[in-house]
């Protein structure tokens, strides 16, 4: 068996189970080279927007399966919600053993404070997210209401959804301006709110840098994604970096055998099973 890489925090962003553009095998390949104490899933694991019952292949049912091994197992798992999983935020702040569903996440981080979440909500609009935002240790999740009734009148009047990948494709000059004015919004803020660290998904562009304003400075780190990416981030021995599945070029394999060879109805049964609490014995 290989050894696998122990990692203090993983996190990952914008997988997209359910859909043809998830690559669901380079990602569990991931999954079982790493050992981490925290798993990050920083929004859109599982597209519920494009979920079709006719197309949930079994590596993406081994996905789903491998997280709940690594929560079984100690790791800590967060799970923090994005616009094509957003039916999750009616379940913000459900812990369930070690793995809880938020809409943002602050950590602690060797003395210094990172702030994670999706991202979508500044889509709406890129201006008003920001003053909006600031309102408080609430005004983001104000952005996250705004965002659903977006969505909820968009679905009762027969409308498409806010998409991303529309906006930025088309032309070159709007996605540069588009990523640009994320990048600004989320680490001005970021700044202005203390944090050392602003942690982000959504926009698919695996990115670290540092960033500088008047009031100070703050790093900048993205997750990428799984469709065309292949990115995570890591942070181990004080210091983050972007892992790239195609740039380490991991040789495939499986560190549990059983989940190869498992047939497709006892991977669904594996998922579905809750283990039962155990009852405490009552003192005499």
């Amino acid at each position: 068996m290989k050894i696998k890489r122990k990692v203090e925090i993983a996190v990952i962003s914008d997988v997209h189970l359910g859909t043809y553009g998830c690559h669901a095998k380079q990602l569990l390949t991931y999954l079982n080279s790493i050992e981490p104490k925290k798993l990050i899933l920083n929004g859109d694991i599982i597209d519920i927007w494009q979920f079709k019952k006719r197309y949930f292949p079994k590596s993406h049912l081994s996905v789903i399966k491998k997280i709940m091994d690594f929560a079984a197992n100690g790791t800590e798992v967060v799970y923090i919600t994005g616009n094509h999983d957003e039916m999750l935020r009616k379940f913000t702040d459900t812990e369930i053993g070690n793995v809880s569903i938020v809409n943002k996440l602050v950590l602690d981080i060797d003395g210094k404070r990172a702030w994670f979440f999706h991202g979508d909500v500044f889509d709406i609009s890129i201006q008003n997210a920001k003053w909006l935002a600031k309102l408080g240790g609430w005004g983001y999740d104000i952005l996250i209401l705004i965002n659903r009734a977006i969505n909820w009148f968009s679905d009762k009047l027969g409308k498409e959804r806010y998409s991303l990948s529309k906006k930025i494709k088309n032309s070159v000059k709007g996605a540069i301006k588009y990523i640009n004015d994320f990048e600004t919004v989320a680490t001005d803020l970021a700044i202005e709110n203390g944090y050392d660290y602003v942690i982000c998904g959504h926009i698919h562009q695996p990115k670290m840098l540092v960033k500088k304003n008047k009031r100070g400075e703050t790093t900048y780190l993205n997750s990428g994604d799984w469709i065309e990416n292949f990115t995570a981030l890591e942070y181990q021995f004080k210091r983050w970096k972007i892992y790239n599945y195609n740039e380490d070029k991991l040789s495939a394999f499986y560190a549990d055998e059983e989940l190869k060879d498992m047939e497709l109805k006892d991977l669904i049964a594996a998922i579905t099973i809750v283990e039962q609490p155990k009852k405490s014995k009552k003192k005499d």
